[in-house]
């Protein structure tokens, strides 16, 4: 006998109410607080600055899906469920659910879906203002740039930019879009002649500024807040593009390759170590993370081939390739 689905299943899997109460626990703090000793629903809303009749009603929300608990004096604490909420959690989730987190805000984009799969662009577009733009003008954002990067410093088979690439030629890189400067950090670690400059936008480049003084790198590295639209630093060696262009459709990719080619001068290069986020079909939710993607960059699966008529199109010709991963690509150009 077939089963029969209920109605109701339907529209649970359809909720918008639960995932954003969960995420605005995770924005507010609520279990940081309440692990702390703050039971209180008053000094819980001094605390993160909410109204309280509003917050109780989040708070009991949360309580009827297994995130929080009240007790008979109407004292809530946080459940098993709920302790991922935690910053201090070992497997805490606050920060990536946290809407003015780098991927919660993102994940804001997928309520827009539809305008992805009618157009092909990036869901968050209809903000009408873009992804980097908005982390990198809004100073809520700093303390989610200042905590990126914390882990491990390679990634996404970025590996490949120390280990493949003949550095031992080169003396100053430029890390062009280096985010808040992992790589960077990494290549002058295991490179000791090497000095860099990462360029990138306001709050990214000051992080990154900060951590290269921490790690003891200031007289090797320098950040520069700018645009990769403009104009960059003249006098590298190597303008180095790391997962970078995916985050571009092709006319203002290529006019990102145009700008380091510019900078570069006759004999310098450009090293393109692109993300291809290609997702098998055959692996579980491939679907799910392709979705993702698509909808919150713009080209996140570009052949080696399409990497190289971009090249072409900037007034770049390619002089070396190098090894690949599954999820990247790594390439050098010099002018043409």
């Amino acid at each position: 006998m077939a089963h029969q689905s209920d109605p109701g299943d339907l529209l649970k899997m359809a909720d918008l109410l639960t995932p954003a109460a969960i995420r605005a626990a995770a924005t507010l703090r609520v279990a940081d607080h309440l692990g702390a000793g703050t039971s209180d629903v008053a000094k819980l809303a001094e605390l993160t600055g909410t109204r309280p009749d509003l917050l109780e009603l989040l708070l009991r929300h949360l309580r009827s899906q297994g995130v929080l608990t009240c007790d008979d004096a109407g004292a809530y604490s946080v459940t098993e469920l709920g302790e991922r909420l935690r910053e201090d959690h070992p497997e805490s989730l606050r920060g990536h659910l946290a809407m003015d987190g780098l991927y919660g805000r993102a994940d804001l984009a997928l309520v827009n879906l539809l305008h992805t799969v009618r157009t092909g662009e990036p869901a968050y577009e209809i903000f009408g203002r873009g992804y980097w733009e908005t982390v990198n003008e809004d100073p809520d954002f700093v303390e989610a740039l200042e905590q990126s990067d914390t882990g491990p410093q390679l990634g996404w088979g970025a590996e490949l930019i120390c280990d493949s690439y003949d550095w031992s030629r080169v003396g100053r890189v430029v890390d062009v879009g280096g985010h808040t400067g992992a790589i960077l950090m990494e290549l002058l670690r295991q490179k000791p002649h090497l000095k860099g400059t990462l360029v990138d936008l306001k709050n990214v480049a000051e992080v990154a500024g900060r951590r290269f003084a921490a790690a003891g790198l200031a007289n090797r590295a320098e950040a520069v807040v700018g645009s990769f639209f403009e104009p960059l630093p003249a006098g590298g060696d190597v303008y180095l593009l790391s997962a970078v262009l995916a985050d571009w459709p092709d006319e203002r990719a290529t006019a990102i390759l145009r700008r380091c080619a510019e900078a570069t001068g006759p004999d310098g290069k450009v090293l393109l170590a692109e993300v291809n986020m290609r997702v098998p079909r055959a692996a579980p939710e491939s679907a799910a993370l392709e979705l993702w993607l698509r909808a919150t960059m713009p080209a996140p699966v570009r052949s080696v081939e399409q990497l190289k008529a971009l090249g072409a199109a900037a007034g770049l010709r390619l002089t070396w390739e190098g090894p690949a991963t599954p999820v990247r690509s790594i390439l050098e150009f010099s002018p043409c």
